[in-house]
C-alpha cells in the first residue's frame, strides 16, 4: 500500500484535546490523532510514558479527564478493535487447544458456526499456523504463541489492530518473522494497525505513522515528519549528535 494515498479516505480514529489518567490525575494531556484507514501507527516512547495507558483509553478501559475519542464507524469499539496484549491471560494449567485459544476472540460476538470455523481457518492461515488447530497451546513455541494472540485478535475481522509491545522476549528471528506478519497485513490487507514500543529501528522499518510520547505529551504524524534527530533526542534523552541516532537515522533529518 502507498503512503502517499493513505488520507485519501475519511478517518477512522480521532483523539480531540484527550487528556487521561488514573485517580483524576492525567498521564496524558491534549492528546491529538487522526488515524485513517490503512495506515501503520507505532506509538514510541521510553518506559512508563504513557503508551499502554493511552491504548487503554481507546480501548474505553482508562477514564477520559478531557476531550474526546471518536470512531467514525457504524460498529462498536468491541466490534471494530482488535488487541493483542503484551502477554498471554490464559492459566497456564488449563488444558486448551490453538482452536479452543483462538475461538476466545469470538466472546461477546454473534458469529454461526460456519462462518466461526471460516474465520478461525482464515485466522491461523495469516499468521502461519495453518494446521495446527489441535496442537495444544501451551506446547507451541513463544513466537508461534504471539501468534495466536494475532490470530484470537483477527478472528474478530477487526478494523483497527491494536498490538500491545507483541514482541517482548521473543528473540531477533521470531520478533522479525512476527513484524513481517504484520507488514503483509497491512500491505495485502490494508488493515489498519497501532502497535507499541519502544524500538525505533522497527518504526522506522515498517511504521506509515508515528506517535511519539514525552513528559506526558504525544507528537504524532508521517514518520518522516516526526522521527527527526531532534526530537528523538528529546524524547530518549541522548546528548546532541548522540551516536546511537547515526545507524537508525541514516539520511533522516
Amino acid at each position: 500500500m502507498n503512503p502517499e494515498h493513505l488520507t485519501d479516505s475519511l478517518p477512522i480514529l480521532t483523539t480531540v484535546g484527550l487528556t487521561v489518567g488514573y485517580t483524576g490525575q492525567p498521564v496524558l494531556c491534549d492528546v491529538n490523532l487522526t488515524i485513517h484507514p490503512g495506515e501503520f501507527w507505532f506509538f514510541l516512547g521510553g518506559n512508563g510514558e504513557g503508551k499502554t495507558t493511552l491504548v487503554r483509553a481507546l480501548l474505553g478501559m482508562v477514564p477520559v479527564l478531557a476531550g474526546r475519542v471518536e470512531f467514525h464507524v457504524a460498529e462498536s469499539v468491541p466490534q471494530l478493535v482488535g488487541f493483542v496484549p503484551q502477554r498471554c491471560d490464559l492459566n497456564p494449567s488449563l488444558p486448551t487447544t490453538v482452536r479452543e485459544f483462538v475461538s476466545l476472540g469470538l466472546v461477546g460476538l454473534r458469529v454461526a458456526r460456519s462462518e466461526r470455523r471460516r474465520r478461525l481457518t482464515q485466522a491461523l492461515d495469516v499468521v502461519g499456523l495453518a494446521g495446527l488447530e489441535r496442537r495444544a497451546y501451551w506446547t507451541l513455541s513463544g513466537g508461534q504463541r504471539q501468534r495466536c494472540l494475532i490470530a484470537r485478535a483477527l478472528i474478530r475481522a477487526p478494523k483497527v489492530l491494536i498490538l500491545d509491545e507483541p514482541t517482548t522476549g521473543l528473540d531477533p528471528p521470531t520478533e522479525y518473522a512476527l513484524f513481517e506478519t504484520l507488514r503483509r497485513l497491512h500491505q495485502n490487507e490494508g488493515r489498519t494497525i497501532l502497535l507499541v514500543t519502544h524500538d525505533i529501528g522497527l518504526a522506522l522499518r515498517y511504521a506509515t505513522h508515528v506517535a511519539l510520547f514525552h513528559e506526558g505529551r504525544v507528537e504524532a504524524g508521517p514518520v518522516e515528519a516526526i522521527l527527526t534527530r531532534e526530537r528523538l533526542q528529546a524524547t530518549f534523552g541522548a546528548a546532541p549528535g548522540g551516536s546511537f541516532l547515526r545507524p537508525l537515522l541514516g539520511g533522516h533529518p
